[in-house]
C-alpha cells in the first residue's frame, strides 16, 4: 500500500475530519519516508526512541501512534525532539499519530476495547469533551465485583488506583481512557455504578466517596494500548498489511 492511500484509509475510517475543532493534537501523517510505503506499519501508543528504534529495527514503514509529535503549538526539532526526527528520518521510517479519534471510535477506538474486554451490553457515547463524547458506557452481562473488573482491563498490572465507594455488585459502567479522571462527574450525574479512566486525580475522591461511585484508573498506557492495537489488527486482516505491537509500558 502507497502511503499516499494509507493516509487516505485511516482519515476516512477513523473520521480525522471530525475532530480536529476538538483535538489539540495533529492527528495524521505527521512524518513522511523516502519510499512512500506503507506495508509495514508498527503500532505503539507513544512515539519516543524506543519505539522508533524498534519501529526501524522492524523494518517498518511507517510507525503508528496514539500519542505523536504535534500538540497545537509550533514545536523546535531541539533536544530529545530533535533525536526524535533524526531517527525517523535516518530509519527512513514514517509517523503517523491519531489521538482523540482513536479514543472515540466506536469499534476500533480505546474506549471500545475496554468496553469489549467486559462484554459491556448497549454502549452507547459517554464523555462528554469540548461538545464531542469521546468514551463509551454500558452494562455489564452480569454483575462482577470492582476487583474482577480490574482483573479484566489491568490483567496482572495492578491498577494506579481503586476507589471502592459504589455498589459491590457491578453493572453500569462508564470509560473514558487516558487522562480524564474528571469525568467522574459524568458518570455520577448519569448514575454509574463504575467509572474507569488511565490516571488517578485527587480532586475527585471526595465526589465519588459522597456520590456513592466506584472508580478504577487502570494507568494512562494500559487504558490506550486497546486502539494501537486493534488498528494494526485491522489493518493485517482487512488490508493485507504486516503489522506488529511494541509494547513499551510507562507503570503510569
Amino acid at each position: 500500500m502507497r502511503l499516499t492511500e494509507f493516509d487516505r484509509l485511516l482519515r476516512g475510517a477513523l473520521e480525522l475530519a471530525a475532530a480536529t475543532p476538538q483535538d489539540s493534537a495533529y492527528n495524521g501523517l505527521q512524518v513522511a519516508n523516502s519510499r512512500g510505503e506503507a506495508a509495514r506499519v508498527a503500532c505503539a501508543v507513544d512515539v519516543c526512541l524506543e519505539s522508533i528504534r524498534r519501529a526501524v529495527e522492524w523494518k517498518a514503514d511507517v510507525l503508528f501512534v496514539h500519542h505523536g509529535l504535534f500538540w497545537g503549538k509550533p514545536v523546535a526539532f531541539t533536544g530529545f525532539q530533535y533525536r526524535r526526527i533524526r531517527e525517523l528520518v535516518s530509519g527512513d521510517c514514517a509517523l503517523y499519530a491519531v489521538h482523540l479519534p482513536l479514543d472515540a471510535h466506536s469499534t476500533l477506538g480505546n474506549n471500545a476495547g475496554i468496553a469489549r474486554r467486559l462484554g459491556l451490553r448497549e454502549v452507547q457515547p459517554f464523555g462528554e469533551h469540548r461538545g464531542v463524547k469521546i468514551g463509551c458506557r454500558g452494562e455489564l452481562p452480569e454483575s462482577l465485583s470492582l476487583e474482577r473488573v480490574a482483573s479484566l482491563c489491568c490483567g496482572a498490572h495492578a491498577p494506579l488506583g481503586l476507589l471502592p465507594f459504589g455498589p459491590q455488585a457491578i453493572r453500569t459502567v462508564g470509560i473514558v481512557s487516558g487522562g480524564a479522571p474528571q469525568d467522574a462527574l459524568q458518570a455520577i450525574e448519569e448514575g454509574l455504578d463504575l467509572f474507569i479512566s488511565g490516571e488517578p486525580s485527587h480532586t475527585v475522591y471526595h465526589a465519588c466517596l459522597e456520590a456513592g461511585i466506584n472508580a478504577l484508573f487502570g494507568g494512562h498506557y494500559l487504558t490506550e494500548v486497546w486502539g494501537v492495537k486493534s488498528v494494526g489488527e485491522w489493518l493485517a486482516a482487512e488490508h493485507g498489511l504486516e503489522t506488529c505491537f511494541l509494547d513499551i509500558p510507562t507503570g503510569l
